[in-house]
């Protein structure tokens, strides 16, 4: 778990840092930043998804998995009860700010093959690099939309150590396969996230969440009845 403990401290460090340069920016320098997130989070998801797609051996599972767990969402209403819990704690848009954190942070090939590695070879070099990365990411979310940001910590700690106690429990689980079909759902919510931020249209991307949990139901399914796909 030293890699997780490692990824969770960058991203509150990185939090404090970006929190401290919010307090003294000007209006017109914090516009401009949230633009560049959208923008890199646009990017993101566009590359996650072009890039896992091609190798997909269930090229339509993520469009199976963004119905069904859209419809989910939208019954229990995701975006809602996280926008009214976070607004008791803030009035500004940090709600739209974690929710974006959330999915940088742990939709990508490195938050999730790095705990995987760390539990089957002891090698954290993922997890590092990744925690690098998101320390990063964190200075400048939190210089646009403040503090708060650090709550994510506690979601990819959770996030991270779930994968790290799963592999560690069955380690043929988490194959090549269903890490590539995460990824692409995952892209398409990153996307969906970054154009909220830019202003083109606000969509339900928390809603969309449990699409996530689609993918490794119906590969188990598939390899528990030996289905012919």
């Amino acid at each position: 778990m030293f890699g997780t403990i490692f990824n969770t401290v960058m991203i509150i460090a990185g939090s404090l840092i970006g929190g401290i340069f919010k307090k003294g920016m000007k209006d017109q320098y914090q516009e401009i930043l949230m633009q560049a997130m959208g923008f890199a989070a646009v990017g993101l998801g566009i590359n996650a998804f072009t890039q896992h797609l091609p190798s997909s051996k269930y090229p339509i599972l993520f469009i199976v998995s963004l119905a069904i767990g859209g419809l989910i969402g939208q019954s229990i209403n995701l975006e809602l009860r996280f926008n009214n819990l976070v607004n008791k704690f803030s009035k500004s848009n940090l709600a739209e700010g974690l929710s974006t954190a959330i999915l940088l942070y742990c939709i990508g090939s490195l938050s999730i093959l790095g705990p995987v590695n760390a539990a089957l070879h002891e090698d954290y070099t993922y997890l590092l690099t990744n925690g690098i990365l998101d320390g990063i990411t964190s200075i400048v979310l939190a210089s646009t939309f403040g503090f708060g940001i650090a709550a994510s910590a506690v979601v990819v700690f959770t996030w991270q150590g779930s994968i790290y106690l799963f592999a560690k429990l069955m380690e043929s689980a988490l194959n090549t396969d269903l890490i590539n079909e995460i990824t692409i759902v995952g892209g398409v919510l990153i996307l969906s996230s970054g154009l909220s931020i830019l202003g083109i249209k606000k969509f339900k991307t928390l809603n969309l969440l449990p699409s996530l949990l689609i993918p490794p139901i119906v590969i188990l399914i598939i390899h528990v009845f030996g289905l012919p796909f």
